[in-house]
């Protein structure tokens, strides 16, 4: 059973039943502090969980091309969208959301009026635009398909084994995906041919 929640009461939950925990994406470093201390409660518990990550992908054959893709998806956003998003998602009692609402708090003033796509990049290649105007997982990988795939062994390196990926337009992201950082993860021998 997989299962999310940024509270300690979701993680004391997690720890106690469930197989997988799930996260929405902040940086590797951020990720591993919360995986260390998932695993710590899990352990009290005599438990081990695996965990997971749910992330947004925008992969294209050069970074240039991959951050030009961000900026279009920015610019489909109104200065009052992002607004009127924003102050739904404030209103959240959501441990998670407000965790996700703070990644561009900063920033967001910035993309409502500069609309610098570079100025949500929370992390190197973590991208934080897509929180603008969703609720739940609101960051993404963006990048040429081996700095995704950099990036996505980076997050399995500080524990995660699950990786729950989408992006914008949904078959057309999955198809540059697949194509792209897929193949590298796989010539890496990081999933089974």
């Amino acid at each position: 059973m997989f299962f999310g929640g940024a509270s300690g009461a979701a993680q004391a939950v997690a720890a106690r039943h469930v197989d997988t925990y799930l996260v929405w994406g902040e940086s590797p470093a951020t990720e591993a502090a919360r995986i260390g201390h998932v695993r710590e409660l899990a352990a009290a518990q005599g438990r081990k969980l695996s965990f997971g990550i749910r992330l947004h992908v925008i992969s294209r054959d050069t970074e240039a091309q991959a951050w030009e893709e961000a900026e279009r998806l920015l610019e489909r956003l109104t200065p009052e969208r992002i607004a009127q998003a924003q102050a739904i998602l404030a209103r959240t009692e959501s441990a998670g959301q407000r965790r996700m609402n703070a990644l561009h708090s900063d920033s967001g003033t910035a993309a409502l009026t500069a609309r610098s796509v570079r100025d949500l990049e929370i992390s190197p290649h973590l991208w934080a635009g897509y929180g603008l105007v969703r609720g739940g997982a609101g960051t993404a990988i963006v990048g040429s398909h081996e700095q995704v795939a950099s990036l996505i062994e980076e997050y399995h390196a500080v524990g995660f084994d699950h990786f729950i990926l989408s992006g914008q337009p949904h078959v057309e992201e999955a198809y540059h995906f697949a194509e792209g950082a897929l193949a590298v993860l796989k010539s890496k021998g990081l999933l089974a041919a």
